[in-house]
């Protein structure tokens, strides 16, 4: 076997040191994006701060490092460098959530509001192990430019290891703090490593009190507020932190942090938020109610809208397709999906889907967009062509907007009017909660080019059996909207990130189905869930 690519030796003591830097900067990397979702989200402005951060302060350690590599390296020093970094991974995973509710609040333009808290939790563990690569060239001497190339070498691929470890292995079977723990015990085994064989004394002692404080940092699960309740399922996906919380006689799913289903425990098909209501208004704009036949909603959530429309209409076939399957798991064995020839649940992309499936539909709810997260794809004036070639001639799209129907706060929901207008004959929109405040409105697309008044729709749906009585939700009818200060939004240009600036900091107004549907000023919780205003952040999408 040949020794240049195969060496027939342990790896030496620096080689490890530089090995455990890249698994454990990379794996924190992907557990900021973790902490830093249930407050900022994630949008490009986070990641883009995460990724610039790591950076900034990997770039000093290095620099910082390498003016000293030449008088200062020496094992015990790496040993101090790894135990400092395993120490403060103990601090993230205790105080992270403290932090990032704290800086929350600073008076910030959104695009950098989530940089305090990346550089307080992120900055300094990261700049630490930015020592170790030129710490490490010093010690293994040799030829400087070898050296250098080798060790950055074996950086590189220990940083490979832990953005797969971390992605495919720690993030789906642990939970955020026990990921933490993995991640400082890696720094903290590093350490042992390049203090061997002189682990018996007062390494030995620093070494495992270090580990003791990440393992009892774990165990406090971390301080600061959390959601109330009785927490019945948690889990990390591969896409966002799950949890199932009951609290009286409500069942809410959150993801993120954030509220994204509730049900009604003593009475399941019943509507615990207003908005869900509308959703049923899709079959005012059908010329017969009794024409419909396939559904069609993208994003299943908790599954609370699809089962309503299962029970509702006898005759209505419901597809659903959501993208992580860890939901569907949840949401069958917690929320209850029909087990029912009329239920068709599909896992992945709402836009692949609608590519692919032979299917047409008499109704498309979209129902995967958040008020601090929307997946651009599922947006653009390309995507509202795909949905209306999967719809029939009279068929109607129906998109739960999380924006303002007016004010600086509006400009996503009016880019996403302008553009279902660009591809639909006609477009109205139905805010749930009144007045100049972030929302659900829910956009009404058809392909009739026949405007449908206030007046007609109230007379449809008296004569209509939809399940429920819209008379005052259809008080809010919108059939025009201002949108020449903002764009159309394409695959090649949707700045939705950009769009979403204004309802950062805002409150979310989200109406009871019990509430009446009426305005409210821009300090009202008019049947908001408290745990979903914990942070200026908060949402919550169904």
């Amino acid at each position: 076997m040949d020794s240049r690519f195969f060496p027939e030796r342990w790896p030496t003591r620096p080689e490890t040191a530089v090995f455990v830097s890249g698994v454990t900067s990379m794996g924190l990397e992907i557990l900021a994006g973790r902490i830093l979702a249930p407050e900022f989200g994630n949008s490009i402005y986070t990641w883009g701060g995460i990724i610039g951060v790591f950076l900034a302060a990997l770039s000093l350690g290095y620099h910082r490092g390498g003016k000293r590599a030449a008088t200062n390296a020496s094992h015990g020093r790496l040993v101090g460098v790894f135990l400092a970094t395993a120490l403060y991974v103990a601090g993230v995973v205790l105080l992270g959530d403290l932090v990032v509710q704290s800086t929350g609040v600073l008076p910030l333009p959104s695009q950098f509001a989530s940089l305090p808290a990346i550089t307080l939790l992120f900055g300094p563990p990261t700049y630490l192990l930015g020592y170790v690569s030129p710490y490490a060239a010093e010690l293994a001497g040799g030829d400087v430019g070898a050296t250098a190339g080798h060790v950055y070498a074996v950086g590189t691929v220990g940083s490979i290891v832990g953005a797969f470890a971390t992605t495919y292995l720690l993030v789906p079977l642990l939970s955020v703090p026990q990921i933490g723990l993995v991640l400082g015990l890696s720094a903290v085994l590093a350490a042992a490593t390049v203090a061997a064989p002189d682990l018996d004394g007062t390494a030995g002692l620093r070494v495992g009190v270090v580990a003791l404080a990440l393992v009892a940092a774990t165990a406090t699960g971390g301080l600061g507020p959390g959601v109330g309740g009785d927490v019945v399922h948690a889990e990390q996906t591969a896409y966002q932190e799950l949890r199932v919380v009951d609290r009286g006689d409500t069942r809410t799913l959150y993801l993120d942090g954030q509220p994204h289903s509730a049900m009604d425990l003593d009475d399941p098909t019943s509507h615990v938020f207003e908005y869900t209501r509308y959703f049923h208004a899709s079959m005012l704009f059908t010329d017969e109610m009794d024409d419909v036949d396939r559904v069609l909603f993208v994003g299943g959530g908790g599954f609370t809208g699809p089962r309503i429309f299962h029970e509702t209409y006898p005759n209505v076939t419901v597809d659903v397709v959501e993208l992580d399957p860890a939901v569907v798991d949840a949401a069958d064995e917690y929320f209850g999906i029909p087990d029912s020839d009329r239920m068709n649940v599909h896992v992945g992309g709402g836009r692949q889907y609608l590519a692919e499936t032979n299917h047409t539909y008499d109704v498309v709810v979209l129902d995967a967009y958040r008020k601090d997260n929307v997946p651009f794809q599922l947006t653009t004036v390309e995507f509202m062509r795909l949905a209306a070639e999967r719809l029939d001639e009279d068929g109607v799209l129906v998109a739960n907007v999380i924006s303002a129907p007016s004010g600086p706060a509006s400009e996503f929901y009016r880019a996403e009017y302008k553009t279902m207008r660009e591809v639909f004959p006609r477009v109205y929109s139905f805010p749930t909660a009144g007045g100049p405040v972030v929302q659900n409105i829910e956009v009404v697309a058809t392909k009739d080019d026949a405007l449908l008044t206030r007046e007609e729709l109230q007379a449809r749906s008296e004569r209509r059996d939809v399940g429920v009585d819209l008379s005052s939700d259809l008080a809010s009818y919108r059939s025009d909207e201002p949108t020449d200060d903002v764009p159309l939004l394409r695959d090649d240009r949707a700045p939705v990130d950009s769009l979403l600036d204004g309802t950062v900091g805002q409150r979310y107004v989200r109406v009871r189905a019990n509430e009446t549907n009426a305005t409210v000023g821009a300090n009202a919780t008019v049947g908001v869930d408290p745990a979903a205003l914990r942070a200026p952040g908060a949402t919550a999408t169904a």
